[in-house]
């Protein structure tokens, strides 16, 4: 890795706006306090001798991918059936909550952020963890003692009993001021934002419709919310349903994760939210956790009859979510669901050409969700989401257009984070598991 200042010359300029705007013959020009000095056409901009050159010509630079909705837990191949075993759930969650397996969590917590920054993600928001480990990678990171992109960190998410998460990556209540006290542990422990699970999700479900069915109450969130906001973080909600994301939204919840149809009440509260921290909400969607438990043989993935089919009503509400969001101006960031089933960390790329190829966006559109609309929507655009003057140093070098060809994410030439250089950035890949996504 390098710090020192650079400039990048002569190269492709991939905005990442809503309209797709590609500037060609541009030099980048950052300092070494990480930050863009300097962007034009190359012609215009002056390097000063002091400063290194990476030769651009024939190369792409984007913004630094912003992943929304991560988990850092596990590596993305198909779960262990012990996670999942509700006989198992209380052994399992004492292990991962022992010295032994908070050891463990932390060590996969690094190797998982430093894979998603090797495959150019400059940017993540976890949403759900073991505990604390997260918090304490990403202020590892802060202090220069491990590299890292940039992390927000939610902590536990906050479940009722026997809800989604619980009791492995979750903190249970099952009244308003046993929520509130659970957002007060957190704030506590230093998290960046706080996670609800609203209603009943996909791996964990145990019979068919579970995925969706409303667990926590509007009255429990809105007190989350509540407390949340007066802290000043964003709450996100794992909602799946018309009924779930509705009550999420009348609570005040700012980004509704995965999503569902929409009806009239929903879509203004989409736009208008007076219970949201910055008066309205938006939408991140998830293909990547359904979409390879619906294309994908079971005796694959590993999944049960159960699961497969709640993964194909979620997929169904999730893409329905999208095309209302299109039409309705809704705002739609993009996160990966990264360590469940088939949601690897250095296939961030992949659920971009979901969205393009399953949910009918746009290129640009779909580019835009994973950049600047995430910097938006996560409260950090004023630092990051564009190659403009003055914000981070959080860049990708590719060799290809990434509105033509995403795939250029996956050997991508430099990766640079707040102006630190990764020159030959590398991931472990499972072949197998890539294969199969590739099959469809």
């Amino acid at each position: 890795m390098t710090t020192a200042p650079f400039a990048i010359t002569s190269t492709t300029i991939v905005t990442g706006d809503h309209a797709g705007t590609v500037l060609p013959d541009h030099t980048i020009v950052v300092g070494d306090s990480g930050l863009i000095e300097a962007v034009g056409p190359t012609t215009s901009v002056v390097v000063a001798p002091e400063y290194a050159r990476v030769d651009g010509t024939g190369k792409f630079v984007a913004p630094g991918l912003i992943n929304a909705h991560a988990h850092l837990f596990s590596d993305g191949k198909p779960l262990s059936p012990i996670l999942t075993n509700k006989k198992l759930e209380g052994p399992v969650s004492k292990f991962f909550h022992s010295p032994i397996g908070t050891v463990i969590a932390k060590r996969r917590t690094r190797t998982n952020v430093e894979t998603q920054l090797h495959s150019g993600v400059t940017t993540i928001r976890s949403l759900g963890d073991v505990a604390y480990e997260v918090a304490a990678v990403r202020d590892e990171i802060t202090a220069g003692k491990c590299p890292g992109p940039r992390v927000l960190a939610s902590g536990p998410l906050l479940a009722v009993s026997g809800g989604h998460g619980a009791p492995v990556i979750a903190l249970v209540s099952d009244n308003p001021w046993d929520a509130r006290k659970n957002v007060r542990i957190n704030l506590r422990n230093g998290v960046d934002v706080i996670k609800i699970a609203a209603t009943g999700g996909v791996t964990d479900a145990r019979t068919i419709g579970e995925a969706g069915r409303p667990q926590m109450t509007e009255e429990e969130m809105t007190a989350i919310c509540d407390e949340a906001h007066r802290a000043g973080l964003v709450v996100a909600a794992h909602a799946e349903s018309l009924a779930g994301v509705k009550a999420a939204l009348r609570a005040g919840v700012d980004t509704i994760e995965h999503g569902s149809e929409m009806d009239n009440e929903i879509i203004d509260l989409f736009g208008d939210n007076p219970r949201a921290l910055h008066g309205r909400s938006a939408l991140v969607p998830t293909l990547m956790a359904a979409l390879p438990l619906v294309k994908l043989d079971r005796a694959d993935t590993g999944i049960t009859p159960i699961v497969a089919a709640n993964a194909e009503i979620v997929l169904d509400r999730i893409i329905s979510a999208v095309h209302a969001a299109q039409k309705n101006g809704i705002r739609m960031g993009m996160g990966t669901d990264s360590s469940v089933t088939y949601v690897t960390h250095y296939n961030t790329w992949r659920e971009i050409d979901y969205v393009i190829r399953y949910a009918g966006l746009s290129p640009a559109s779909a580019f835009h969700a994973a950049t600047g609309a995430n910097a938006a929507i996560l409260g950090i655009d004023d630092v990051t989401g564009s190659v403009s003057v003055g914000k981070s140093a959080d860049l990708v070098l590719v060799d290809a257009n990434p509105l033509d060809d995403l795939r250029t994410f996956t050997n991508p030439n430099m990766v640079v984070m707040a102006g630190t250089r990764i020159e030959r950035p590398g991931v472990q890949r499972f072949d197998d598991l890539d294969a199969q996504l590739d099959s469809f």
